[in-house]
């Protein structure tokens, strides 16, 4: 099929494990998605990304559609493509606060059965950079380096039986999980877009998370670049909704 490295590692995994016995039951099947994920998608002219790129976000997506069983099959993956223990246990930790622990906490345990089966040691390095005492302030600084100035007083906002909520987006969101080491702050926003775009009917936080994304470097072309190489996860529906928001914000964005 002419795969890349990539692609060869990622038919490997996906197609083994708990996919084993696929190629054999299914083969015209696996033939045809194979060769589009792995062979015409990272191909495609303009719409690459480097492997560790690509690997995240593929990650955050498993998460945000719930694909388990890919996510745990692809990990192993992401790992040997230059993607490290924290920066994948980073991505599930962020995921609690777009998908919220019901639906994070099989990806948790993954993960750590994972990272445990190739040695690595639990828990990891710790990368927290706030206690309970700071979190809201440092939230709402990030929350103004990502979205702007706007933001400064936006857990003090909006009417009083629900403001609670925007104080928790500072404190818990933005203090908790964006202040981590470990990821920065673009591919933290990176992320979270995948995290939208998979969960699907979240498109105006979707529009707003894509405008951020543009705001701090993460341009339009980056992003159709980050979904098209997600689409084969999630499917055409969700990715052309994704798209929508995209060119939603970036209209936006040009008249601010």
């Amino acid at each position: 099929m002419g795969f890349t490295d990539y692609a060869k590692t990622c038919y490997e995994n996906l197609f083994s494990g708990a996919g084993a016995g696929l190629p054999e039951t299914d083969p015209e099947f696996v033939e045809r998605f194979a060769q589009f994920a792995f062979g015409e998608v990272p191909k495609q002219p303009g719409q690459g990304l480097d492997d560790k790129t690509r690997c995240l976000a593929i990650l955050a997506t498993l998460l945000g559609c719930q694909g388990l069983d890919a996510f745990r099959a692809l990990l192993p993956a992401a790992l040997d493509l230059g993607v490290t223990p924290v920066e994948a246990k980073e991505v599930v930790y962020q995921a609690a606060a777009y998908l919220g622990i019901g639906r994070v906490y099989p990806f948790l345990s993954a993960a750590n059965a994972v990272l445990t089966a190739r040695g690595v040691t639990l828990p990891l390095e710790g990368q927290a950079t706030t206690t309970l005492e700071t979190r809201r302030a440092a939230g709402t600084r990030t929350q103004v380096d990502i979205f702007g100035e706007q933001m400064e007083d936006f857990w003090r906002s909006g009417p009083e039986e629900s403001r609670h909520i925007n104080l928790w987006l500072a404190d818990n969101c933005f203090g908790d999980y964006y202040t981590r080491t470990g990821l920065d702050y673009r591919q933290r926003e990176m992320i979270t877009f995948c995290f939208l775009a998979a969960q699907g009917g979240c498109e105006p936080q979707l529009t707003s998370h894509a405008a951020a994304n543009m705001r701090i470097g993460n341009d339009k072309a980056f992003l159709i670049a980050v979904l098209s190489q997600c689409l084969p996860y999630i499917g055409y529906p969700r990715s052309l909704n994704a798209l929508r928001c995209v060119n939603d914000a970036a209209k936006q964005s040009a008249q601010a």
